[in-house]
């Protein structure tokens, strides 16, 4: 069985390049085969994905932060009709980001290496996008509104300021707080049309490393958490978002959670969308639930 790695070395601010091959040597002391790509910029590592797929493998190591699985995983993924073959996906976080493994108690990069050596998986949901030019998938979350413009703003503004920057861009946000009305229908059911600060459609709890979104999310469910902040005002929003860490902004009465497996977007906008972490620009018409659809190594 052979590993198809892909290394962003960019991911960390650079260090990640200079870990990985400390830690890719560990891993072929203890018998794992790598075959080793290293990305040379954004959406690299999803063709690289693709490349290793079309040749044959089905066993893939993302070597980054949430962005370099997200982008991973899109190689893999819409699958051709008739590849029954488990897809198995590991990821050894030594980028910024480690969000879906937390789901696992997976929360830095020595206890990732070990769940590799010990070779456990676990079946894991999928999340497909549908949009006007195609499909995105994801295994983290999607959020829209709020959320969206923090990430946006931190990443063309404050990144360089590590988690004290995503802090500014919020408290931006905040500022020019909006309430746009992005109607959805869940399940088929009634369209919900009320104005809110944030729609988040989550596969596992966490975001943002360790921003538990949706408390009660679970990546084998085979249901998507859906949560939605209501018309909160300036004042409420910021005693609520410190909330986020421990998972207990639920409990804000402008705060709604529901599950569903399939959610519809009645009269799509183009807007921006959070999306494992990545800032697209998308014009949403659905998002659904690909059950066990993924092997996780946990």
């Amino acid at each position: 069985m052979t590993w198809c790695t892909i290394v962003n070395p960019a991911a960390g601010g650079g260090s990640c390049g200079r870990r990985a091959r400390m830690a890719l040597a560990d891993l072929r002391e203890v018998g794992l085969r790598l075959e080793v790509h290293e990305t040379e910029g954004p959406e690299h590592a999803t063709a690289l994905a693709r490349e290793c797929y079309a040749r044959g493998l089905h066993h893939f190591l993302a070597v980054g932060g949430d962005g370099t699985a997200f982008e991973v995983l899109n190689g893999l993924f819409p699958r051709p009709d008739g590849d029954g073959d488990p897809l198995v996906l590991a990821t050894l976080p030594l980028g910024t980001g480690n969000s879906f493994l937390r789901d696992f108690g997976i929360d830095d990069s020595e206890s990732a290496m070990q769940a590799l050596i010990r070779g456990t998986t676990r079946a894991c949901d999928v999340a497909r996008a549908e949009h006007a030019d195609g499909t995105v998938h994801f295994i983290n979350l999607m959020s829209l509104a709020f959320s969206a413009r923090a990430c946006a703003l931190t990443n063309s503004k404050f990144k360089p300021l590590g988690a004290f920057g995503y802090i500014l861009a919020v408290l931006t946000c905040i500022a020019g707080l909006e309430h746009p009305v992005i109607p959805i229908r869940l399940d088929g059911g009634r369209t919900d049309r009320r104005p809110c600060v944030l729609l988040s459609f989550s596969n596992s709890k966490y975001t943002g490393g360790t921003m538990m979104m949706a408390p009660r999310a679970d990546p084998t469910d085979g249901e998507i958490d859906v949560i939605r902040v209501g018309q909160m005002g300036r004042l409420r929003l910021t005693a609520t978002f410190p909330e986020i860490f421990k998972g207990t902004h639920v409990d804000s009465p402008d705060v709604e959670q529901a599950r569903a497996r399939r959610i519809d977007f009645v009269d799509p906008v183009r807007q921006d969308a959070m999306v494992d972490g990545e800032i697209m620009s998308l014009t949403l018409r659905s998002v659904e639930v690909l059950p066990g659809a993924l092997e996780v190594v946990v």
